[in-house]
């Protein structure tokens, strides 16, 4: 094509082609391709896959019809010294050379692009027309399942404007371009998070069309994003909020340099203390839990993190459990513990109460024991992991976990050794007991949601927040504090289960809407379940120098009254005299009061009234 092209340019400069003209230039016209290609082999022209240019071929072609063009000149000047031969011809001839190689190989890899896409690729709008969003249509338009069709920015200034060949809109106009362009896919593509992006996701949520996120730009390796680290988004996402910086220096006091141990180190808190910690360069981590398979998996993720970060960190893992006083006694004395995070305990409240002598041990006995250990062992700080269903508890988990924080409450009244606190909060996003992984699941299946009722409502925080802030509230302790996390406004479980149907792109199923693709199914209260949850006992609360952190001031028990009722209700565990634990739990916990009657099957069966355990499948 490069002579037609030169022909074209003699037209331009001569506004005719004649046959007299054309006998001044044909061994010229001839001579294009015979010079440029060669060229253009060497540079490397043809070497690249058409499918996979970028606009570093521009300068390829440049250079090539550059020298192309100067060989010609030179070749024209030794031939014939110029004469009859225009040099705005010759000039017309090189842009127009690099307007065609450049143009023709675009244009056939835009239909190379679309061609091999065909009806399976996904159109996609982008939310954010900053660089992540730049960098996001660049990552695309090397892949055939993905085609931008169109920017969404809040900014007015960029409205109208076309980036890369993708015009900007304003948000207000997506429904219409969602049905207009055939949009299947929203993608966000900014670097800001929390609130901010809390607020993008509610105004897309309506839309139920299936959203995903790019992560952070400053977490992007060299500045470069890759199309694999785009997601899914999730519910973490849409509850999050604005982060708060923590203090360093108060998180660091009770671990750089010391001996920390965490209780439940393979649990979902436990094991993001464990992560949160070890960057913080603990002199050592020591690792208990029950569980072999979960302590496997996080000391070899904490191994791997270690090597990642270069932090020389001594990680010790114990298989045991927290009732064995002796054994714990043994490891906080010859490891040299300095803090302990006890985030031990049976959590699952439907569980507990068909297991209530069992979740009794655990949680209430497990905690005297190591906080026993702890003083006998000189340990200088003890942080228990607690939670909002020890206020006012209607079930038997509940109840325990308040009756642990009464043991630590005791403690730290009684000696001056250790300085014992608890952390007290609500639900944790993703964490093994947490509803957010099984509605995934059942949305995934096709469902239906189930739900216990349509008003329950639950706090909400994800893992990694709340681990940041028990520990930082650990550091803020004097001795037998209750602390209080701020959680934020509770959530509707049935608003939650909604909103993450929208999120993935699907109708809920309803009476409105019989054609829906998920349908929710009220299953009624499991044993125990509130339908609401509460973070304080009393009104009684003050700040602290952390925003989302308070400070409770609530009832205890005095210590000899405590040892006394323990023995009681060790006793009646022993005997598995399940009125008589009861009646002492009620007892200990003063705002217990029973949802349900005694739920434990084996009690149940000894006394005929069993029922199936279906319930245990919610």
């Amino acid at each position: 094509m490069l002579p037609v092209v030169f022909c074209f340019a003699i037209f331009l400069r001569y506004d005719t082609v004649s046959h007299d003209i054309l006998a001044q230039y044909v061994w010229l016209i001839i001579a294009t391709p015979l010079i440029s290609i060669p060229i253009f082999i060497r540079l490397g022209l043809y070497r690249a896959v058409v499918r996979f240019i970028d606009q570093k071929i521009i300068y390829v072609v440049f250079f090539g019809a550059t020298l192309s063009v100067f060989a010609l000149v030179v070749l024209a000047a030794f031939a014939t010294r110029m004469v009859g031969v225009s040099r705005g011809a010759i000039g017309i001839y090189w842009v127009g050379a690099m307007v065609y190689i450049t143009a023709s190989r675009f244009l056939a890899r835009g239909y190379f692009m679309r061609f091999s896409s065909g009806k399976q690729a996904v159109r996609v709008a982008i939310y954010g027309a900053g660089q992540a969003g730049v960098q996001l249509v660049s990552a695309m338009r090397n892949v055939a399942h993905y085609i931008p069709v169109a920017f969404i920015d809040d900014k007015r200034e960029l409205h109208g404007a076309t980036i890369g060949g993708i015009k900007v809109y304003p948000p207000d106009q997506l429904p219409k371009l969602i049905k207009k362009r055939e949009i299947s896919e929203i993608l966000l593509a900014f670097p800001s998070q929390g609130g901010h992006q809390k607020k993008i996701l509610e105004s897309l949520e309506p839309l139920k069309i299936r959203i995903k996120v790019t992560p952070p730009i400053e977490s992007l390796i060299n500045g470069e994003l890759r199309l694999q680290d785009v997601r899914d988004i999730e519910i973490e996402d849409l509850l999050g909020r604005d982060p708060v910086a923590p203090d360093m220096q108060l998180i660091s006091s009770c671990i750089t340099g010391k001996s920390v141990l965490v209780t439940g180190a393979g649990g979902s808190i436990g094991a993001e203390l464990c992560r949160q910690i070890l960057p913080l360069k603990p002199a050592r981590l020591v690792l208990l839990d029950m569980s072999e398979f979960a302590l496997y998996s996080i000391r070899s993720e904490l191994v791997r993190l270690a090597t990642t970060i270069g932090a020389k960190v001594e990680i010790t893992p114990f298989l045991g459990s927290v009732l064995e006083q002796e054994r714990c006694s043994r490891i906080l004395r010859t490891l040299m513990v300095d803090t302990i995070y006890h985030a031990a305990a049976y959590k699952h409240v439907p569980l507990v109460e068909h297991n209530p002598v069992e979740g009794i041990r655990n949680n209430a006995f497990g905690t005297l024991a190591m906080s026993r250990a702890a003083v006998a062992a000189g340990v200088r700080n003890f942080v228990l992991v607690s939670t909002d269903k020890a206020v006012r508890p209607t079930n038997v988990m509940g109840a325990s976990k308040r009756l642990a924080e009464l043991i630590l409450q005791a403690f730290a009244r009684k000696q001056g050794v250790t300085r014992f606190c608890m952390v007290r909060f609500g639900n944790v996003l993703g964490s093994s007991g947490s509803v957010v992984p099984l509605f995934r699941r059942q949305i995934q299946s096709g469902g239906p949601i189930t739900v216990t009722h349509p008003e329950i409502t639950r706090y909400f925080m994800t893992i990694p927040e709340a681990a940041q802030l028990v520990l930082q509230a650990g550091a803020m302790a004097e001795g037998g504090d209750v602390f209080v996390l701020d959680m934020g406004a509770p959530v509707k479980i049935v608003d939650l289960a909604k909103r993450m149907v929208h999120l993935s792109g699907l109708e809920l199923k309803s009476a409105e809407t019989p054609r829906g693709d998920v349908e929710i199914q009220y299953i009624g209260l499991r044993p125990g379940e509130k339908l609401y949850e509460e973070l304080l006992i009393g009104a009684n609360v003050q700040g602290t120098q952390h925003p989302l952190i308070m400070r409770a001031d609530e009832a205890d028990m005095a210590w000899d009254d405590l040892m006394e009722l323990m023995a009681d209700l060790d006793h009646a565990c022993g005997n598995f005299d399940h009125r008589g634990v009861r009646a002492l739990l009620v007892k200990a916990v003063s705002e217990y009061t029973p949802a349900e009657d005694i739920e434990d099957f084996l009690w149940k069966k000894d006394s005929g009234n069993i029922e199936s355990p279906r319930v245990l499948l919610h």
